[in-house]
This record gives C-alpha cells, sequence and structure tokens, in this order.
C-alpha cells in the first residue's frame, strides 16, 4: 500500500492505494500549531477508520504548499509507518514539460495535477483546481504544461466580504433557487455561487479562444463540487486527481 498525501493552505488531503487501487480520500485540517505527534495520531485513525494498518504502507509521497508543515507530515508517517517518504520537489522525475518563464516557480501541487492530467484525460487540457485559491492551467496536445492562471478563492473571497462589511453576514455554500436574489443571503450566495461558475465558463471560452481549439476540462479540489454543477461548459469533476498524480510520480520515480 502506497499513503498519498496533498498539503494545502487550508486542507491537506489523504489518500491510500493498493495494486493502483485508491481506497479512500479524506481531508483533515492544515496546522502549522500541530506537533508531529498530534499529525501522527490523525493519521493513524484515517488509517484505522478504514481498517487499514499503519506498518501496511510500503512507502508514502507528499506534495506540499506549505513548507512549515511539510517536515512535520514526513516525520509523522515516518513515526506511524516505518516507510520512507518521497517529496515531490528538484530531484523527482515528473516527466513533466514545463513552458514557463521560470520552471522552478511552478507548485508542486500543480505539477502533479497535471502528471495526472496527461495519463487520464484527452488533451489539450484545461485543470481548475478549487481550493483556498482557485488556479487554472494548461497542458498543450504535445503534453507541455504551458500556464495558466491563479484567482482568489471562493471562501478567501466571501470571507473578505463579510469581513470587511458591517451589515453582511456570513452564509452557507449551497446555491440559492434564483439567480437574481431577493433578499441579502439570497443575493450573497448568487454572487458567490454563479459569480464564480460564470468566471469559470468566461475563462474557459477564453483558454480556448487563445488556444484556438477545444479543451477537456477537469476540475478538482474541495470546493469544485460546490460550482462546477452550475457551469456552461462540460467540465469533469475528479477528486482524486492530485492523489493519482502522485501515485504516478511515485511509480515513475520507483521504477514500478
Amino acid at each position: 500500500m502506497i499513503l498519498t498525501i496533498d498539503i494545502g493552505n487550508t486542507n491537506t488531503v489523504l489518500g491510500c492505494f493498493n495494486e493502483g487501487r485508491l481506497l479512500f480520500v479524506e481531508r483533515l485540517s492544515t496546522d502549522t500549531a500541530k506537533t508531529v505527534l498530534e499529525y501522527a495520531i490523525s493519521i493513524k485513525n484515517v488509517l484505522e477508520m478504514y481498517d487499514i494498518e499503519a506498518r501496511e504502507m510500503k512507502g508514502s509521497v507528499i506534495s506540499s504548499v506549505v513548507p512549515p508543515v511539510t517536515n512535520l507530515f514526513k516525520e509523522a508517517i515516518e513515526k506511524i509507518t516505518g516507510s520512507d517518504v518521497m517529496i515531490v520537489g528538484p530531484g523527482v522525475k515528473t516527466g513533466l514539460n514545463i513552458l514557463m518563464d521560470n520552471p522552478a516557480q511552478v507548485g508542486s501541487d500543480l505539477i502533479v495535477n497535471a502528471v495526472a492530467g496527461i495519463a487520464e484525460y484527452p488533451l489539450p487540457l484545461v485543470i481548475i483546481d478549487m481550493g483556498t485559491a482557485t488556479t487554472i492551467e494548461i497542458v498543450d496536445e504535445h503534453k507541455n504544461y504551458i500556464g495558466g492562471m491563479i484567482l482568489p478563492g471562493m471562501k478567501v473571497s466571501l470571507d473578505s466580504l463579510t469581513s470587511r462589511t458591517s451589515q453582511l453576514p456570513r452564509i452557507s455554500m449551497e446555491a440559492p433557487k434564483r439567480v437574481i436574489g431577493k433578499n441579502t443571503v439570497e443575493c450573497m450566495k448568487s454572487g458567490v455561487i454563479f459569480g464564480n461558475a460564470s468566471c469559470l465558463d468566461g475563462m474557459i471560452t477564453r483558454i480556448e479562444e487563445e488556444l484556438g481549439q477545444k479543451t477537456t476540462v477537469v476540475a478538482t479540489g474541495g470546493l469544485a463540487g460546490s460550482i462546477i454543477p452550475h457551469c456552461v461548459h462540460h467540465i469533469i469533476l475528479d477528486d482524486a486527481l492530485l492523489l493519482k498524480g502522485l501515485m504516478l510520480i511515485y511509480q515513475k520515480n520507483q521504477g514500478m
């Protein structure tokens, strides 16, 4: 069994693969204040929920955009599994050709998503990852990572809106029954849900116009499920995309 971990700014996603099959996808809060022991207990508890013994892990692989937490997870995993941990970064083979001004600046999560996308879907490909930030990345028909966009995340925007206005309440993330809101809460929900869906639709249209061809569009991330059903473009929802990319990179580097 191989443990895959994606450490994001808000949440950390865990998955476990056994002979190529993903057994589960679970999320923990990313917290720089936690200790190695606290993370070890959390990971062990998740594994035990699925009747998996930590010592069954032959290896683990981590993608992280939160450097202070990366080593905490690495030590926690080593403590409970006794196996080696691979961290996606310099020196790790990904097989991805990055056509950017400075390839070293591309986040490991974006690289891992692209690796999985190339393996799973027709090209050219647009990958949308909706987390603390919303990222959009583009892979051309020749499997080259050619660029993308970074937008404020949906929850970040909403938190900013409610914290900076005295009369706007905190709201839940479900879509309203109509686009034109009839009260403050409906207006806010429409703006957040339909506004973000329209933003994605508009970006996809502009990307396809610039490429001069249609694309496959895949979305992942914790907030994608709230927005993608309201988009006009056909968008494939793949919640496990990054974990599948981590497994592919692990296999590539282990010669599996």
